[in-house]
């Protein structure tokens, strides 16, 4: 007895080394992941609600006006422009202000003007009474509007940043409403990042099943052949692809220029700067991520299934729809996810061969964090996509089954 318990301790003791072997192995790697990945997708998660701007800025004016919590089509009494002014003067000190009035003005055009022409004199002004002063230095002090945006951004937490990317707005007495006409473009830049994506995965697909089925039914040596020149793109540049597409399709480009000389067209095309330029492009750069799904589970399928329905008296139309395309459906789903998920994302691509009414999601959420330094919003803009990209896939893993998703 006392041998095989011992012979027990053993066991587990090898086997709690083998996984803590197992373990320090994928550590290097969980690391990676975590510090390149998921460290970056939580931050842009947090961004897009967390927004402690104005409640650490203006701490005291944010508690004044939620004890007062008056009606908010009234300006609020002399106790919260008080608080305002010892905010105010803090934040002067601390050289806030100007993030406070950035942020303001973000939510309300104009309103950066009214915050800062107040910080300018507040700290020459010694003493109340702080009513008067505020609306000496501005107007806009003595109307309800201002007031409702502090009271808007009041938590550290809100769903502005959303409503905005929605082309929604929360108005300045609490009511949500749509953006002004000339503000809202979200949801058409949406829809159009969702049409490219759509109309590239089509394209990849009528003409990456044709060249997989011809891949998977030819001699081993020569298949391999051709797959070299499939995977040749992978060995480029994207930056060199997309500008090698503006040599070719601009109107002293390669394609015009034979147009020409075939005497076809009497002036160039317009074949790229817009949205014909963007979709060849980007089906050209993502037709091997369509070719290389469907390759792999075509040539898994045995030639004897089809041989077998012509034998039983199927034509080859009706043994190839009912035999052999439902089993490339594994693959054609996976290529076709693949490539519109990242066809979602692109960036390069629209925004070198598009037009201004061409340029996808991804160029908006560049410009906000980049120009207009807008994290939140673009911090919502890439949740809602990544949010859209989760939901197309737990649609697939419904109809298709994601065990069903082959790559290779």
């Amino acid at each position: 007895m006392d041998s095989a318990a011992n012979l027990s301790q053993r066991l587990r003791k090898a086997e709690r080394r083998g996984q803590l072997r197992a373990y320090a192995l994928i550590a290097p790697l969980f690391i990676f992941v975590a510090l390149s990945f998921l460290l970056p997708l939580g931050t842009v998660l947090l961004n897009s609600f967390y927004d402690p701007v104005i409640p650490d800025g203006l701490p005291r004016t944010v508690r004044a006006l939620a004890d007062w919590n008056g009606p908010r089509d009234q300006i609020p009494p002399e106790p919260v422009y008080a608080a305002l002014a010892q905010d105010l003067k803090a934040a002067v000190q601390a050289e806030k202000h100007g993030s406070i009035a950035n942020r303001l003005n973000v939510e309300e055009s104009g309103l950066r003007t009214v915050f800062m022409r107040a910080a300018r004199r507040v700290s020459a002004q010694e003493e109340g009474p702080w009513a008067p002063f505020f609306e000496a230095a501005d107007p806009g002090w003595a109307q309800p509007g201002i007031w409702g945006t502090i009271r808007n951004l009041a938590s550290p937490t809100h769903s502005l940043f959303y409503l905005s990317a929605l082309d929604a707005k929360r108005n300045q007495d609490g009511s949500v409403g749509p953006q002004p006409e000339d503000q809202r473009i979200h949801i058409t830049i949406y829809l159009r990042t969702l049409g490219v994506a759509l109309t590239v995965t089509l394209m990849c697909m009528v003409l990456g099943f044709p060249l997989a089925y011809l891949l998977a039914h030819l001699r081993d040596k020569t298949a391999n052949l051709l797959l070299i020149l499939v995977l040749l793109p992978f060995w480029t540049s994207l930056l060199v692809r997309t500008t090698a597409w503006m040599v070719v399709l601009q109107k002293e480009g390669v394609i015009n220029s034979l147009l020409q000389a075939l005497h076809m067209i009497s002036e160039p095309l317009p074949l790229v700067f817009n949205r014909f330029g963007v979709v060849v492009a980007m089906t050209h750069i993502l037709l091997p991520f369509m070719v290389l799904p469907m390759y792999s589970v075509m040539r898994q399928i045995p030639v004897s299934y089809v041989r077998a329905a012509r034998s039983l008296g199927a034509g080859p139309f009706t043994a190839f729809i009912r035999v052999y395309l439902p089993q490339c459906i594994p693959g054609l789903g996976a290529g076709a996810l693949l490539v519109f998920i990242l066809a979602l994302g692109y960036y390069i691509t629209p925004a070198l061969l598009g037009g201004s009414t061409d340029q996808m999601i991804s160029y908006f959420v560049e410009t906000n964090m980049s120009r207009s330094l807008n994290w939140g919003l673009a911090s919502a803009l890439a949740a809602i996509l990544l949010g859209a990209v989760l939901v197309l896939y737990a649609a697939y893993d419904r109809l298709v089954g994601a065990n069903n998703l082959k790559l290779g």
